[in-house]
């Protein structure tokens, strides 16, 4: 009895750090995040209880739900762009030649801070002297496109370098999933038969559908609460054409210190991560179902 005793106090006193490191990261903060929400408060001073207010107007606020959207399209570009970082994994587990030096090109991206890339592609994306521009020019284009300074162009431009910011995650986790996928199975498709499409297609994405379905949530959950690179670059403009969740909600919080109603942001933003993460893994057991 003592034994049991023991065993389970010690396995209380490993756990403890983690539990209460992951509440007060947390769930402390999420809590608070919510009760601010029924607050008008600056930031500074004395809060005012002011119940729902904030998260009915919250339901009304046309420009939080153009900020949803704008997330919401992040999310579905990020969830196809998963099947260009699947393409480039089979590619390079096929053990290509020049497949090393590939391994390193794409993880520089990674090595590279938020506000870095921004700039970097803010001088591509200049409409007089970037990249882009130059380069369409060269093929006799006059009118080039202004990227960043368009709002019909603006969002889908910023796109773009966030896609490539985390190309080299996305590729390493699903490169070392197919590395790991039994030989046998390939070496036996190879001999009925089966040609590199097929065996990519009936053997090696099956085998790691379960990493694939991690990554489409990590995808649409980091999209949904994406804010440094948008804010860097575009910092939700021109107008609100780039305007996120995560930026509209650090503009309500520390732009206009109104830190009540950007907490009701905050808190929404949790409520559309979950209900997002909750639906996708429905989909994906119906599917497996």
């Amino acid at each position: 009895m003592k034994n049991v005793m023991s065993n389970k106090t010690a396995i209380i006193l490993y756990v403890l750090p983690s539990l209460l490191l992951v509440l007060f990261l947390i769930y402390i903060p999420i809590a608070l995040t919510g009760y601010y929400g029924l607050m008008d408060w600056s930031g500074v001073g004395q809060m005012k209880f002011i119940g729902l207010e904030n998260y009915k107007k919250l339901i009304h606020d046309k420009l939080f739900w153009e900020s949803t959207w704008h997330s919401v399209l992040l999310a579905l570009f990020s969830v196809l762009s998963l099947i260009g970082y699947l393409i480039v994994s089979l590619i390079l587990a096929s053990k290509i030649k020049g497949g090393n030096l590939f391994r390193k090109i794409y993880i520089i991206p990674m090595l590279m801070s938020s506000v870095a890339i921004a700039q970097l592609w803010i001088k591509i994306f200049d409409p007089m002297n970037g990249l882009i521009n130059s380069l369409l020019s060269m093929f006799g284009i006059k009118e080039t496109p202004l990227w960043l300074a368009d709002p019909n162009m603006a969002l889908y431009s910023v796109f773009i370098p966030i896609v490539w910011q985390y190309a080299g995650f996305y590729i390493i986790i699903m490169y070392a999933a197919l590395i790991n996928v039994p030989q046998e199975l390939i070496e036996a498709a190879r001999i009925d038969g089966a040609n590199a499409f097929q065996i990519a297609y009936k053997i090696k994405v099956p085998l790691i559908s379960g990493v694939l379905k991690v990554l489409v949530i990590l995808a649409v959950v980091g999209s949904l609460k994406y804010f440094d690179l948008i804010y860097v670059m575009t910092g939700g403009g021109p107008g609100h054409a780039t305007e996120v969740i995560a930026s509209y909600m650090y503009k309500e919080a520390f732009g206009k210190f109104n830190f009540g109603y950007g907490s009701a942001i905050g808190f929404g933003l949790l409520i559309l991560s979950m209900g997002a993460t909750w639906m996708i893994q429905k989909m994906l057991r119906v599917n497996q179902e």
